[in-house]
């Protein structure tokens, strides 16, 4: 039985949250509320207990608490986390990492799904704050459920009121599925930039920050896949529950995926690989008074077409940036390395690409077809990634 935490903030439409308890019981999963301690004010604990079946938690200090660290022991047992109706100043402590109730506390020990449904005034969901502190929490990877626009308990009209309850339940459940849609699956993943040596202390890279292929590593370990992540150097935190194997050059890359992708299923690669790489790295650093050094350079493993080569059954994602000729460009790599899907973007398009959090795509397949995704967060770029993915990768198991 799946098991559901449902958090709730002090929002007038915290009634319409019983009715999204009940919906998840009766689509048989077990659920334990949560309330803030002023939405605990606004209606009795007593009643979500009830149709709960599970006392509701408020206090983070509850000497009635049956685990002696209730927040990390819950966060382990859940399958999703919901909060229904959020605040913004839920949204705000979230957003910032503030861990000054239940909620908020337990949000951070949350490793598995959460899906968020706001309520407030309108003006209040347009604040450039509010947007801010929406945009870092879908940022890492939470979901929401946009309010509806209509009648407000202040009186005003518009967008700010707690989304349908049928809906939420129905993403909630949706959620659900898709976290176990890759489980027992191996999965890997490449990230980030190589660094190819000139002389012990300069190197020749590229603008890569890793952010796709960790937004990418991160979805498939929410949907229950065994991640290998191949990196390169930056400076993120790896997704927790992922096998990392860090690497500096194209070469050290190479060998890496070449020997794990022997037991994964799927590899996408996201790394932005160097095409070439300094044939004689000089010993010593070079010294300025010597004059301009001559580089020669040499072409890199192809990791890609090396893959092809390769025996076993694997989906086999790449990537595409370009600068020019984006469909023309990935079109003709797809089909020279034997993909089954690309993903190309435009990184000369300021804010989005290399270093952004936001990304554009355009998503090719081996049989003609094309998807063009509009702006998002690079979380939100890797989650429909993975819904194409498994869709393309059901077809040829």
């Amino acid at each position: 039985m799946p098991k559901i935490a449902l958090g709730a903030a002090s929002s007038v439409s915290l009634y319409k949250a019983c009715q999204i308890l009940r919906g998840f019981k009766k689509a048989g999963c077990e659920v334990q509320p949560i309330l803030t301690p002023n939405a605990a004010r606004l209606v009795s604990p007593l009643l979500f207990s009830s149709l709960s079946g599970r006392k509701t938690i408020v206090e983070t200090f509850d000497p009635d608490h049956e685990w002696s660290v209730a927040h990390v022991a819950l966060a382990k047992e859940i399958d999703l986390l919901v909060i229904a109706p959020a605040t913004a100043n839920v949204l705000a402590k979230l957003a910032n990492g503030i861990a000054d109730d239940f909620l908020s506390t337990f949000y951070l020990a949350v490793e598995k799904p959460v899906l968020i449904a706001p309520a407030m005034n309108e003006a209040m969901w347009r604040h450039p704050q509010t947007r801010d502190n929406v945009s870092r929490l879908k940022a890492r990877g939470v979901e929401f459920i946009e309010p509806e626009a209509g009648y407000l308990a202040c009186g005003d009209s518009g967008p700010g009121r707690l989304a349908d309850p049928e809906a939420i339940v129905a993403a909630g459940l949706s959620l659900l599925r898709r976290a176990r849609s890759l489980a027992g699956r191996r999965i890997l993943v490449t990230a980030g930039p190589t660094r190819e040596a000139i002389d012990p202390v300069r190197f020749l890279s590229n603008r890569s920050s890793g952010k796709m292929g960790f937004a990418v590593a991160a979805e498939a370990l929410r949907r229950g896949g065994d991640v290998i992540l191949v990196s390169g150097p930056t400076g993120l935190e790896p997704p927790a529950g992922a096998e990392i194997v860090r690497v500096t050059s194209a070469a050290e890359m190479a060998a890496a995926v070449l020997d794990k992708a022997r037991s994964a299923e799927i590899v996408v690669m996201a790394a932005a690989v160097a095409d070439f790489t300094v044939a004689r790295p000089a010993k010593a650093k070079i010294k300025k008074s010597a004059g301009a050094p001559a580089l020669k350079l040499a072409p890199t493993v192809d990791i890609l077409k090396a893959l092809a080569g390769r025996p076993g059954r694997r989906f086999v994602v790449g990537f595409a940036a370009e600068t020019g000729s984006l469909r023309a460009g990935a079109r003709a790599k797809l089909k020279a390395k034997s993909l089954d899907l690309i993903v190309a973007n435009d990184v000369a398009v300021e804010g989005r690409g290399f270093d952004s959090d936001l990304n554009q795509a355009v998503i090719l397949d081996a049989a003609g077809g094309e998807i063009e995704t509009p702006v998002l967060t690079k979380s939100e770029l890797a989650r429909r990634l993975w819904d194409i993915i498994e869709s393309h990768a059901a077809k040829k198991r």
